[in-house]
């Protein structure tokens, strides 16, 4: 079997394994307690709240755990819109899902006027668009770093550099650019993550949100992750991330270059192979991870199935859309049509991926020939 659904989830390290064991047998005191067990717990909750501060170039009192990317989407949007006097949000129309429904959720129950900048063909944001959309009311504007399904880049340090101008926070959705971009010097005022992308279990994540920028919390109880998210904090879930994402950090810049390489190589085999197919997403300002393509006449989930067969994972794009028959909004914010978007198929690499993707291609290529018969 070739596993190529990493953007999906990736599977949890050795690295991170050994991390997380003695807080799932002996460790296991309450990080609030004031006994040993309990001082031991914080003492390594604190540590991990360190590695992970600098990695996206905040300080530890920023960082909130959180229980994976979709609660720090929530957090962030809901928790930062709530606590600003303004009542304009900014986003795109290719945000995950948990961003989308934040906003819709706050434009429903809470009066939010929403602006969705538009995106190019391949799925980049002006900061031209972004500038002329802010007002007065602006409370923040909410964009995700490197799409999830096409793996195109944002111009991340402009729209910081606007933002900024405006005295607007900007929350960046990083889940999916983990380990392959920089996160240390965006600029902007809240970053989300999740940990089972970079092989952390499932279930954890964080966003690091500047202390300056008040939040309203969404749960609410016993006051801990300094009053911004009540419970009981997942130690070994916490030390798995930061382990991960040290990890990750460590070896960011090696590993894009080979997973590029190999994405590279990849992607010119595809297109030899089957010349109608189609890559979505920016052709140079993407993730180093992921090929996204539409294969014209040729139905994405059906393709899916076949590749199965012949051991190949691949999906059709998000995860969280898993089950769906509506067409992809991202695909769609493209230009595409409803029946060219229900043509995508999303091949997304591993950091420590080596194996060449040629025996991937020629299973795309045989599946797609069966197919189209």
């Amino acid at each position: 079997m070739r596993y190529v659904d990493n953007a999906a989830s990736a599977p949890v390290t050795a690295e991170v394994r050994a991390a997380i064991a003695p807080f799932l047998t002996t460790g296991y005191g309450n990080p609030s307690s004031a006994h040993d067990l309990g001082r031991a717990a914080h003492a390594a909750l604190d540590r991990a709240r360190r590695v992970a501060a600098a990695v996206v170039g905040m300080r530890p009192a920023d960082v909130v755990f959180t229980s994976g990317g979709t609660e720090a989407n929530n957090l962030a949007v809901k928790g930062i819109a709530l606590a600003a006097r303004g009542r304009h949000i900014v986003t795109t129309p290719i945000e995950h899902s948990s961003v989308r429904g934040s906003v819709a959720y706050l434009e429903r129950l809470h009066g939010a006027r929403v602006t969705v900048v538009p995106v190019d063909r391949a799925g980049r944001v002006d900061p031209d668009d972004v500038t002329a959309a802010l007002t007065d009311d602006t409370a923040l504007v909410t964009v995700g770093l490197a799409n999830n399904e096409i793996g195109t880049v944002q111009p991340a340090a402009r729209i910081a550099a606007v933002c900024r101008a405006a005295g607007v926070p900007l929350h960046l959705d990083a889940v999916q650019a983990a380990g392959w971009l920089p996160l240390s010097s965006l600029g902007a005022d809240a970053v989300s993550l999740a940990g089972h992308k970079i092989g952390a279990p499932q279930g954890t994540g964080l966003v690091a949100i500047r202390s300056r920028i008040p939040v309203e919390p969404l749960l609410h109880g016993g006051g801990q992750e300094r009053g911004r998210r009540a419970g009981t904090e997942s130690v070994a879930g916490a030390v798995g991330l930061a382990t991960a994402l040290a990890a990750a950090e460590a070896h960011r810049e090696d590993n894009a270059r080979r997973v590029r390489d190999l994405r590279d190589a990849f992607v010119r085999d595809v297109k030899a192979r089957i010349p109608q197919v189609v890559l979505t997403g920016h052709p140079t300002e993407r993730l180093p991870s992921i090929a996204s393509f539409c294969v014209p006449g040729v139905n994405g989930e059906a393709l899916l199935v076949e590749l199965e067969r012949d051991g190949v994972i691949a999906s059709s794009g998000s995860a969280c859309r898993a089950g769906s028959t509506d067409p992809s909004p991202v695909l769609l914010a493209l230009g595409l049509t409803p029946d060219e978007a229900r043509t995508a198929v999303r091949f997304s690499l591993a950091h420590d991926d080596t194996r060449p993707l040629g025996p991937v291609a020629e299973a795309l290529a045989a599946a797609v020939g069966r197919l189209a018969v």
